[in-house]
């Protein structure tokens, strides 16, 4: 009876080690791509499965096998899209050598060319942080702690170790506060266009978002940064 027990039980076990197939991988890595682009072009709400099966020449039915739900789908495509974007630690050499605030000069100043190079991935990103409700909010904010799709931590060891950051914040406090305060920012330098009154300040453009950057970057080294920091911002 026992061999009789352990005989059937052998199939189910089985099929809980198999691994997705190549061919069942390469289907759900499709249909994520063409996602991508219908949220990005038509935002969450607008987007629709049966839309995005159709582009696929498959049925919609298809689709929820592999993502269960609309919610499963798009939680799927924020995480390709943002994990496109280069990490902070990918400044070139020669930022990284000036240093921490240096680093961070360098991807704001770039914010514009990130989302040229990137457009659908940017307007996923945007998506999720700004048009999705509470729950599926709530699993982006997991993932972002989870993954680190950024390179927070290793950016802001980065800054320690150079005795560039205030060694009485707590480091995960300091990745926290650089994360809320450069996405917004971020978010308001593309934006600039569509809200003119966002920033009163005169003058031609690229000469307001230089100017905007430098004033946002000192503010940063005042509020994180070291004395040494403090010091070497003076001199700059």
């Amino acid at each position: 009876m026992d061999n009789i027990t352990n005989s059937l039980a052998k199939p189910t076990q089985m099929r809980r080690d198999i691994k997705p197939r190549p061919r069942s991988e390469a289907k759900r890595a499709q249909i994520v791509e063409v996602a991508i682009r219908h949220f990005a072009e038509r935002g969450y709400s607008a987007a629709r499965v049966e839309d995005i099966a159709a582009q696929l020449g498959i049925a919609k039915g298809s689709v929820f096998q592999h993502f269960k739900s609309k919610d499963g789908l798009f939680f799927e495509a924020y995480k390709k899209a943002v994990q496109s974007f280069p990490k902070y630690m990918q400044a070139p050499p020669e930022a990284q050598d000036q240093g921490f605030f240096a680093v961070l000069r360098y991807w704001l100043v770039r914010t514009e060319n990130m989302v040229r190079d990137n457009w659908s991935s940017y307007r996923i990103y945007l998506v999720g942080n700004y048009g999705t409700d509470l729950a599926l909010r709530r699993e982006i904010n997991r993932f972002l702690v989870a993954e680190d799709p950024y390179g927070w931590r290793d950016f802001v060891s980065f800054g320690a170790k150079r005795q560039e950051l205030r060694t009485d914040l707590d480091v995960d406090m300091v990745g926290s506060i650089l994360e809320w305060t450069m996405d917004r920012f971020q978010d308001a330098l593309l934006t600039e266009e569509l809200d003119p009154g966002l920033f009163r300040k005169s003058g031609s453009v690229p000469e307001k978002k230089e100017a905007r950057i430098d004033q946002f970057v000192e503010l940063l080294r005042r509020a994180i940064g070291s004395e040494k920091a403090q010091v070497t911002g003076r001199k700059a």
